[in-house]
């Protein structure tokens, strides 16, 4: 079984399943504070209700969702979504930062000023095992980052919080990596001297790269591939995406890699009608229905079978959260 925003279900029926995909990613003081200026929730619920209908009516069953702390996760907006639409949304704990711990966790823990357990592993623990801010809706999965600064204390203190919580309860992991400083073997490294193991590893943003020495080594050591922004061409163009993908195929590593756009509803980096629109322009092929009807068939046409598509898109998720 794995847990839902709507309860648990059985891993055998996720189906067809995008790896990370959020619904919305909001920055919850500017949202308190500057909300009135962009943010109607009616109409925000009612398209993400649209683009999730659409989305499931091309035949996709389940998204995974790693909206977790600093990317403004709140469960009961994405409920209330999800009430409307037929699609499971797996959701994530863990904590989403670049480098520095939020204050209120700087003073607590080990070799902290207040000293202590490490308050991290406590609140993941509580919300795979409890659930999330007392909506009974339990998250599935661990997620935290690894960018170009690589691993600061900061983020060291994240990493073992989530290792520890995984040890405790077996639930998997994506780590969001910089593929540009090959930040993925640093998770990894961590990982594996923490007891983590390094199959239930969705290396999240793998896809960035091209580099198929960099992708096999992750691989190699049991991790499963993140090519997971599929329509965000700043990074890599979707051209190039296929065709690593169909290399690594070729090349035996189908059962080692998972889809998705990382894509959203809405996204508030970007904030304001106008910016929205500029951001469409920009990246038009950046939303959920890319990979469906454009990716799919461009990677069919350079040799990936059905059968590999099925291992990537349904497979892999499901024994994932096995």
């Amino acid at each position: 079984m794995v847990e839902t925003v709507r309860g648990a279900v059985d891993t055998a029926t996720l189906g067809t399943t995008l790896m990370h995909e959020h619904v919305f990613v909001l920055t919850p003081d500017v949202l308190a504070n500057y909300g009135h200026e962009y943010w109607d929730e009616e109409l925000r619920v009612a398209d993400a209700v649209d683009k999730l209908t659409r989305l499931r009516a091309l035949g996709v069953e389940t998204i995974v969702d790693p909206t977790v702390v600093g990317l403004g996760r709140d469960i009961p907006r994405v409920a209330r979504v999800n009430a409307e639409v037929d699609i499971n949304i797996v959701v994530a704990t863990g904590l989403y930062t670049f480098d520095e711990l939020p204050r209120f966790l700087q003073n607590r823990g080990p070799g902290t000023l207040l000293g202590g357990e490490e308050p991290m592993t406590g609140m993941f623990v509580r919300d795979i095992r409890e659930g999330i801010g007392g909506t009974g809706v339990r998250a599935a999965f661990l997620k935290g980052v690894v960018e170009a600064r690589g691993l600061t204390p900061d983020q060291e203190r994240i990493h073992r919080a989530i290792a520890a919580t995984h040890r405790e309860t077996g639930v998997p992991i994506t780590v969001h990596t910089n593929s540009e400083y090959g930040t993925g073997t640093l998770a990894l490294d961590l990982y594996e001297a923490e007891g983590v193991d390094l199959t239930k590893v969705v290396v999240g943003h793998a896809g960035d790269s091209n580099d198929l020495d960099y992708l096999r080594s992750l691989a190699d050591r049991g991790a499963t591939l993140g090519c997971d922004r599929f329509g965000l061409d700043r990074y890599n163009p979707t051209a190039r995406r296929v065709a690593t993908v169909a290399a690594l195929c070729a090349r035996g590593y189908a059962d080692r890699i998972v889809l998705a756009h990382d894509a959203s509803c809405y996204v508030d980096f970007y904030l304001g009608d106008a910016a929205q629109e500029a951001l469409r322009r920009a990246a038009p092929n950046w939303h959920y229905e890319h990979i469906s009807r454009d990716v799919l068939p461009a990677l069919r046409d350079a040799g990936v079978t059905d059968s590999q598509i099925t291992t990537m898109m349904v497979d892999n998720p499901r024994r994932y959260f096995s």
